[in-house]
């Protein structure tokens, strides 16, 4: 079962690599004669829904697997649930709308992240709010194919390091259904000759005989665990397993050599060369003047959540095991799960070069220089500021209780001491 799961998502996330690596290679697949899938493939008498999940932050295409061949245009809409009164339209009626993958940001408006071409919806940067059921129609409101689309979060997702022997979390049996992980392939090795690493990335699904029949499925009786297949007397303890990662080592050689079957390596067999510079011949540099105590965010041009991406500030090398967000909570410098280096408070010693490895090669350097400004004007927005002002409140709140606390104390001492005296 999770070989057939792995194997549909591996494909869907390589035509998702293909598709948006950039606008001008999507043209390219627009010559592809998509009329004869039509002629082959009847639309049902019932409108069904096609269960598909993905990880928050990724982009990806839903194709309009059927429709009447007199059809020349589609028009996608958007239901939160089923029977919603509220219904979307995602582009305009003609779907012509063109939208440039580089220019959308997480938190952008909904309508802005979508596109229609050759009859697909295309979504970009889906957020968690963005699942729902997305119908396949036209602007009458003839529906041909629907999909139940399932985002899970990014952000509490679960972490296992197999260097450090961790696990993924079991499977979870219930009576009347069960609850796993199914691991899309392990990524590329994030760098070439030097120790790198690896991730797997794996979405919650559900086994049961009570999913609603209206629902397609890879597998049959399996569906993620955010689908609208699933019962709703089933969800409360279904919602509490959270999607998962795990990281572990690896090694590959560069400029096409031969890598090992596996692509790990011990760590012993690498150590020589771990205080050794990244091979920087002929990439980009970018500069850039931050000022002492402010928050700094770095993206690695051209990466993707779904992409191997790894992080070095000059010859050291940031690895997950240490610099993954939640792996400590205090963290001023980290990584996020959408690849982005992350430096809160910068200090003068963050001054350097960091350098981004996208699939196993080094795409960019960052040369970061660090400033004092004295009469730098402060505001809400600012990290510092946030800091400190939970800081005060937290410290007002706490000395209020112990002053409610020692409060409360001395007035039952002292009447004790009363009812004792009587």
């Amino acid at each position: 079962m999770e070989t057939v799961l792995n194997t549909h998502l591996t494909a869907g996330l390589v035509a998702a690599v293909i598709l948006f690596g950039s606008i001008d290679v999507f043209h390219a697949f627009s010559i592809m004669e998509k009329e004869d899938i039509f002629k082959k493939t009847p639309c049902p008498a019932f409108l069904m829904f096609e269960n598909a999940a993905y990880l928050a932050d990724m982009s990806f295409e839903l194709p309009c697997n059927c429709k009447p061949e007199e059809i020349k245009s589609v028009v996608w809409y958007f239901q939160k649930s089923m029977g919603s009164e509220q219904t979307k339209v995602l582009t305009d009626f003609d779907g012509t709308l063109v939208v440039d993958s580089t220019h959308i940001k997480v938190g952008s408006d909904m309508l802005r992240r979508f596109s229609i071409r050759m009859f697909s919806l295309i979504v970009f940067r889906v957020q968690v709010e963005d699942s729902g059921h997305y119908i396949c129609g036209t602007k009458k409101g003839d529906f041909f194919y629907g999909y139940d689309v399932d985002v899970q979060a990014s952000k509490s997702i679960a972490v296992a390091f197999a260097d450090k022997d961790q696990h993924p979390h079991q499977d979870q049996e219930e009576k009347y259904f069960k609850v796993f992980t199914a691991f899309w392939d392990w990524t590329k090795c994030n760098r070439c000759d030097v120790r790198g690493e690896q991730r797997r990335i794996g979405l919650c699904y559900v086994k049961s005989l009570h999913l609603l029949k209206r629902y397609h499925t890879t597998s049959e009786e399996v569906a993620s665990c955010g689908s609208g297949s699933i019962p709703k007397r089933f969800r409360k303890v279904i919602q509490i397993r959270k999607p998962e990662v795990v990281i572990r080592s690896c090694t590959v050689p560069c400029r096409g050599e031969t890598p090992s079957s596996e692509g790990e390596s011990s760590i012993s067999d690498v150590i020589s060369k771990l205080g050794e510079k990244p091979w920087v011949s002929n990439i980009p540099m970018q500069y850039h003047r931050q000022s002492l105590g402010s928050g700094l965010i770095i993206s690695c041009p051209g990466a993707r959540p779904e992409h191997a991406v790894a992080w070095d500030k000059d010859s050291t090398r940031l690895y997950l095991t240490r610099f993954l967000t939640g792996v400590n909570k205090s963290m001023r410098v980290f990584i996020d799960h959408g690849n982005h280096l992350h430096i809160r408070f910068t200090q003068l010693n963050d001054k350097g070069i960091y350098y981004c490895w996208r699939e196993g090669q080094i795409v960019a350097g960052f040369r970061l220089s660090v400033i004092y400004e004295s009469r730098r004007k402060r505001n809400l927005d600012d990290p510092e500021t946030q800091y400190a002002v939970k800081a005060i409140l937290t410290s007002y709140v706490f000395i209020t209780l112990l002053f409610l606390t020692i409060l409360v104390t001395r007035c039952c001492i002292y009447a004790f001491k009363c009812s004792a005296t009587e």
